[in-house]
């Protein structure tokens, strides 16, 4: 053990130690602006965002146009369409040719375009990987690589009803085939379920340094802004074990509390991958992206052009696996065939016994929040996307769904319980009966609806069913 005098001269070592450091800082701050900005030029762009960390001044000096400017040249000179061709051009002729007045220029506007840069070669980077499509989802089948490799990230802001608001960092992810869960936990910093005012969802995109320890520079792309006060009258609870409430907000918008309290435990999004690259990073802090509408050719021939040709492709998972994955093409539903408002278009028939599919798991729900964790049953995550004749995403659904006990009349093929998936929103419904087979401990899906709104339809192919 160490003696009371090396500790003693130990701790006199450390506080010389600072007070050299703060002396050295001190004096660098005495320099004049000019020497410190020379100083700065000899950084990269990696050194100079991070030493903006330090203080004010540090971050006035490290924002300078001239500095970024000479970095932006550097790094993108070669690319400038108005370099010309002669390959003895130097580096000042350079800087003089694509430098707009400096003065003109608002602080920080070269950083800013420096990085807003690196961001666009990144995007146009993995673009092409965007266009190659699964042929049973009708999706970019590298969505979730080209969001890992963009560094996309997601937070939510919470608001409460005295207008104090908090933005949390993504607790877990977890991607599926056609969607990935978020879940946000606040460590007690959320407000009561009760005091809630909105959420907002966003995407926000990291531009990749060499800077460990710090915030990476990005941008923040609004997804959803969801005004929980005007939800809570339809509110369900879809699923409940001894710890948490699961309320599903609406379709993809789960907020979990403490059971008998009204303390929120986690708040869970589900998002589906149609256009997730788009949404999570092209849209503005205030406004959502907006997706081009392009719509199918019309059709006057055929009578009832709209009504077939769909494929589907659909998903049960959970927070920790797949549960059944299955696509179903050419479904159709004749004109006369239109009931209530309602499309219906059958994928799996109960009196087909050889479109019957067995699931790989039980019907239930991990979660997990800290140092606690959980499993509510008979809940799940159903993603669905239906493709239209041409193969373009016409409904894309993800959200967490519950399973209920049906009683039904006798069945001769199946003599366990049954049970009924029933998803609904403005766009459509599905109806999905499972059958719990007692003796090989699993569940049957013996029948899948699912029925889509005629407005939709009529609005989409320019119909008028």
């Amino acid at each position: 053990m160490a003696t009371s005098k090396e500790v003693t001269s130990r701790v006199r070592a450390a506080r010389t130690s600072k007070r050299a450091d703060k002396s050295s800082q001190n004096f660098m701050e005495r320099l004049p602006s000019e020497i410190l900005i020379k100083i700065l030029s000899y950084l990269d762009a990696s050194a100079l965002f991070s030493i903006s960390h330090v203080n004010k001044l540090f971050y006035q000096l490290a924002s300078d146009n001239a500095l970024w400017n000479k970095i932006y040249i550097a790094e993108f000179g070669k690319n400038k369409k108005s370099k010309p061709k002669s390959k003895n051009m130097d580096d000042e002729l350079l800087l003089k040719m694509a430098t707009v007045d400096l003065q003109d220029c608002a602080a920080g506007y070269w950083k800013w375009l420096f990085f807003k840069t690196v961001a666009a070669c990144d995007m146009n980077k993995w673009k092409r990987h965007l266009g190659l499509i699964n042929r049973h989802t009708g999706l970019p089948s590298q969505t979730e690589r080209v969001l890992r490799n963009l560094h996309v990230t997601w937070e939510l802001t919470v608001s409460d009803k005295s207008g104090r608001e908090g933005t949390l960092e993504l607790s877990w992810s977890h991607f599926c085939e056609t969607s990935v869960s978020l879940c946000w936990s606040g460590g007690g910093w959320l407000p009561n379920y009760q005091q809630i005012s909105t959420l907002q969802l966003y995407g926000v995109r990291r531009i990749a340094l060499s800077c460990p320890g710090l915030k990476k520079p990005g941008w923040r792309s609004l997804m959803a802004k969801i005004d929980v006060q005007t939800l809570t009258k339809s509110v369900q609870v879809i699923g409940q074990d001894r710890l948490v409430e699961l309320k599903l907000l609406q379709p993809g918008i789960i907020i979990s509390t403490w059971k008998d309290q009204c303390s929120v435990a986690f708040i869970m999004f589900t998002l589906h991958f149609h256009k997730l690259v788009e949404r999570s990073i092209q849209g503005s802090s205030v406004c959502p992206y907006v997706e081009p509408l392009v719509k199918p050719p019309f059709d006057d021939i055929d009578p009832e052009f709209g009504l077939h040709g769909y494929q589907l492709h659909i998903v049960l998972h959970n927070t920790a696996c797949k549960l059944m994955s299955g696509s179903f093409s050419q479904l159709f539903c004749r004109k006369t065939q239109i009931c209530d408002g309602l499309i219906q278009l059958n994928a799996i028939s109960r009196t087909n016994l050889s479109q019957h599919t067995p699931l790989s798991g039980n019907i239930t729900l991990p979660w997990k929040c800290e140092a606690l964790q959980g499993n509510t049953e008979n809940c799940c995550i159903m993603s669905l996307t239906l493709l239209d004749e041409f193969k373009k995403p016409f409904w894309c659904v993800s959200s967490p769904v519950s399973m209920k006990l049906e009683k039904t009349t006798v069945s001769y093929d199946y003599d366990g319980e049954h049970f009924l998936i029933h998803y609904l929103d403005s766009d459509g419904q599905v109806r999905m009966e499972l059958v719990w087979m007692e003796e090989e401990k699993q569940f049957v899906v013996i029948s899948l609806v699912v029925y889509v709104s005629v407005s939709n339809v009529n609005k989409y192919f320019g119909r008028d069913y």
